[in-house]
């Protein structure tokens, strides 16, 4: 039987080649490739890192942390390149999650599926 991280490293090369990753790689360069896109879409990543690590920290996010984020949010949405890279993100992530729910299927079939114990 083969070994369990050779399999994973084989798993890694697959996820590298798929169109899924591809398609994210190419909407990254694109939106990086623009002084504009790479400015907006770094705000977004920070204002996104600061809020996680004040939720994580039990810190409470003001209404003017809410209300800069909302607009951080829109000017986002609105940007067709970043749109278009959050979503192939997004489509990406569906992928590695249902790959996760397979590899640990042999943990759930041992000690039940979470909410199935009694």
């Amino acid at each position: 039987m083969s070994n369990v991280y050779d399999q994973a490293y084989l798993l890694e090369k697959a996820v590298r080649e798929s169109d899924g990753y591809q398609n994210l790689k190419s909407a990254f360069e694109t939106v990086m490739g623009n002084p504009e896109s790479k400015k907006l879409f770094e705000d977004f990543r920070n204002t996104q890192i600061q809020l996680q690590e004040k939720q994580m920290q039990g810190a409470e996010i003001t209404e003017e942390e809410v209300e800069a984020a909302k607009t951080v949010v829109e000017a986002v949405q609105a940007h067709d390149s970043i749109s278009k890279l959050m979503e192939a993100e997004q489509h990406l992530n569906v992928i590695i999650n249902e790959v996760s729910g397979i590899i640990m299927k042999p943990l759930e079939d041992l000690y039940g599926a979470p909410g199935e114990q009694e």
